[in-house]
């Protein structure tokens, strides 16, 4: 049984945070290091500064304590848990910019005995590039790719698998892949985890475990695919695909998901390209689902300009900017994206509802009016659904009777 009395986490976004603060929670001195200063500072005031239900206080409750301190600079550390963004660059090509600036942050400060894990959303074979960089900078000490189980430092590779709202959760309760470079690596990162972790931890090799997580990922966005591609064919036949897909999952081994405007969020929008870039000739199914799934936005664009048509001087009232229902986050919106078009189109007065900001974004700031909901639909022509929150419940049906209404979500329709 291997023993961390400290951990330092790089990165402090919505995977980050909530990782860190959980293992805080259990006693661990965790250092949580990310480049924003603002939100460094709104850490240590015991705040935070992205929204997860829950998260708040109990950050609160270990920065009290003295467990959890935020840092814009990495210092010695038992362990490094590495949750830094993935994006991808123009052609779908992974960036990995930031876990090599994670690496070169890292390296002065590595000792002998340390266990670092990458926990990014990552291509294939990224955790085998995060060791290539640090043996750079480290000459002095070995790694696995060197010295196999006798290295001085190990790396392993260890996905999130949590859903936003229920982040604190899940980061307890699910089972989690531990793939190490070596067996010592995933036998170590599995002693940390397995400090919070009530479900079971997975051991495999890294190169399996980047490939779990992408996999996880791809089979949702190719079931989504099927299910916003369903969405294009019911309008094209006058189909209401809502009770199309209800009635089809009265069959006892059919289990259609929603359809909506896209797909968004770090993860599903994302990964599926990098298991593309690895494979590009062999991944086929799962290109198109992408492909399918990136289109669906410019269909509701369309449905709302021949809406827009109807109309002298349309006023389209927008629900709903963040990627899912009932939290803030805007990375890889297909609702923000629409919007953003709309605002550029002309087709007339766009109204933005978004009960989980306080503010607009700068790419839509002085670009279209933010109001409350009750306001948008009052003044609005047209009705544009975009994300399901718990609050556009409220809407009286008998607001929308008058008005167009483009439901990306089946929110309003029921049998």
């Amino acid at each position: 049984m291997f023993k961390f009395n400290t951990v330092a986490m790089i990165g402090l976004g919505y995977i980050g945070l909530p990782t860190a603060t959980v293992l805080a929670s259990r006693g661990v001195k965790v250092i949580g290091v990310d480049v924003n200063q603002h939100a460094v500072d709104t850490i240590n005031r015991g705040k935070v500064h992205i929204v997860e239900p829950d998260l708040d206080g109990l950050v609160h409750h270990v920065v009290k304590e003295g467990n959890l301190v935020a840092r814009t600079t990495p210092q010695e550390a038992d362990a490094f848990i590495i949750a830094v963004p993935t994006p991808f660059m123009d052609g779908h090509k992974p960036d990995l910019s930031y876990i090599e600036a994670a690496a070169r942050a890292i390296a002065p400060v590595l000792r002998q005995g340390n266990l670092i894990i990458l926990e990014s959303t990552s291509p294939v074979g990224a955790t085998e590039q995060l060791a290539g960089w640090l043996a750079e900078y480290r000459t002095d000490l070995s790694f696995p790719q060197q010295a196999g189980d006798s290295a001085d430092v190990q790396l392993a590779y260890c996905p999130e698998r949590v859903l936003p709202g229920h982040v604190l959760r899940e980061l307890v309760e699910n089972d989690r892949i531990v793939g190490g470079m070596t067996t010592k690596a995933a036998e170590m990162a599995a002693d940390l985890y397995q400090i919070f972790v009530r479900g079971e931890c997975l051991l495999t090799d890294s190169r399996t475990a980047e490939m779990a997580k992408l996999t996880e990922n791809s089979f949702r966005d190719v079931n989504i695919a099927f299910a916003n591609e369903l969405s294009l064919i019911s309008d094209k036949l006058g189909i209401n695909v809502w009770e199309l897909i209800e009635l089809a999952n009265r069959h006892p081994r059919v289990n259609i998901l929603k359809p909506g405007p896209g797909v968004g969020g770090h993860c599903i929008a994302v990964d599926p390209w990098f298991i593309v870039d690895s494979a590009p000739k062999e991944a086929r199914i799962i290109r198109t689902a992408r492909e399918v799934n990136d289109n669906k936005p410019h269909h509701v664009i369309e449905q709302v300009a021949r809406a827009a048509d109807r109309f002298k001087n349309p006023v389209i009232a927008c629900l709903g900017l963040s990627f899912k229902a009932d939290i803030d986050d805007l990375r890889e919106s297909p609702a923000m994206d629409i919007v953003v078009d709309l605002a550029g189109r002309d087709l007339g007065r766009v109204l933005v509802v978004e009960p989980h900001i306080d503010k607009l974004p700068a790419k839509l700031e002085g670009k279209v009016e933010f109001v409350a909901a009750d306001e948008a639909i009052e003044q609005a022509d047209i009705v544009l659904l975009l994300v399901d929150h718990k609050q556009f419940k409220r809407v009286r049906r008998e607001k929308l009777q008058t008005r167009v209404v483009i439901d990306t979500r089946g929110f309003f329709w029921s049998r």
